[in-house]
């Protein structure tokens, strides 16, 4: 009969292959690895979309605004072109009203030459002033003409690479939700203890984004939940906590006992107020950086059985409690992932 653990496992095989990813010897060997491997790839991918697409909005912005920009000149040009057309129109009036404007045969008829020789500049001007006009309509109108075909085309090509690029994003994100789903089915399955989890569901290329951050203001998807309910840390923090608290419940029979991790820059600002000289100054704490925690459950008590143990057994986590700590202040709730130099 088979054992939970193989039916997950089977079922996990099973999926890798519908979703049509390669399953490779190491991906048998540890499925789960695999799975969440392939939920981060398309985490991953999902975001490089997103921010293809965000860049794309800006192009387009930029080129509508532009367009804007144009069509505001061209409607300077038109209200141009409708002042000129005003007096000349009433140029020709007056000329055709003048004796002898039949045109420059006139100054062979009757009547004084003068006045025929007038009129026949009238008439010129005339027509010099309407041939201009005639080129400024047909310059506006083949502006107006180029400015509208690249609307268009701006337009239709920004309207097809959104559709197209918002299929791609709801296709990642479906397969994204498809995959975490599989993987806490198949977790839940082959009873894989909570710690074991929360280690799967922790990115620990979260870390590299988060340190981008000023201190205090991680955004939350770029750190990872403790066990303790309502606390969180950078994910290589986060990481080697989990082995730790493993640990750490095989000693004792329970979780580690945690009063305070990351901490936000507000959070900060409030403990700095009521702690003055004695918590760090905000923006400068381990705890803004995701890499700090305050513990009880007798660890808070220097040279308890628990202080004791962290002291021996910490650093095989990455973890440790600072020399400060011993003395200025003294904290013995206060412990820090990494080397005193990070």
């Amino acid at each position: 009969m088979p054992t939970p653990r193989s039916a997950g496992l089977t079922a996990v095989f099973l999926v890798m292959t519908t979703l049509g990813a390669p399953v490779a010897q190491a991906a048998v060997r540890d499925p789960l690895e695999a799975l969440q491997r392939q939920a981060s790839a398309a985490r991953t991918q999902l975001e490089k979309a997103t921010k293809q697409m965000e860049s794309r909005k800006k192009d387009l912005a930029r080129s509508q605004d532009k367009l804007r920009v144009t069509l505001k000149d061209l409607g300077k040009a038109e209200a141009e072109l409708n002042r000129i057309r005003e007096p000349l129109a009433r140029l020709a009036n007056a000329s055709y009203q003048q004796p002898g404007a039949a045109g420059t045969m006139a100054i062979f008829g009757a009547g004084n030459l003068d006045d025929a020789l007038r009129a026949t500049a009238d008439v010129t001007h005339m027509a010099n002033g309407q041939d201009a006009l005639v080129r400024k309509a047909d310059e506006l109108q083949s502006r107006r003409s180029r400015l509208t075909s690249e609307a268009q085309e701006l337009q239709s090509k920004n309207a097809v690479e959104q559709t197209r690029l918002q299929q791609e994003i709801d296709g990642l994100k479906n397969k994204s939700a498809q995959l975490t789903k599989q993987l806490t089915s198949m977790l839940n399955r082959m009873r894989i203890d909570r710690d074991r989890r929360l280690e799967l569901g922790c990115d620990k290329g979260l870390a590299k984004n988060a340190r981008k951050f000023p201190n205090g203001l991680i955004p939350s998807k770029y750190l990872c939940p403790l066990p303790q309910k309502g606390e969180q840390l950078r994910a290589d923090a986060a990481l080697g906590f989990y082995k730790l608290n493993s640990a750490y419940k095989r000693r004792f029979g329970r979780d580690i006992c945690v009063t305070d991790s990351y901490r936000s820059l507000a959070d900060q600002n409030r403990v700095y107020g009521q702690r003055p000289g004695f918590a760090a100054v905000p923006g400068t704490s381990n705890h803004g950086r995701g890499q700090a925690v305050d513990l009880c459950g007798g660890v808070q008590n220097s040279g308890s059985t628990q202080f004791n143990w962290m002291e021996a057994n910490s650093k095989k986590y990455g973890w440790l409690h600072p020399s400060w700590a011993y003395s200025n202040p003294f904290e013995p709730w206060h412990w820090e992932y990494g080397t005193e130099e990070d």
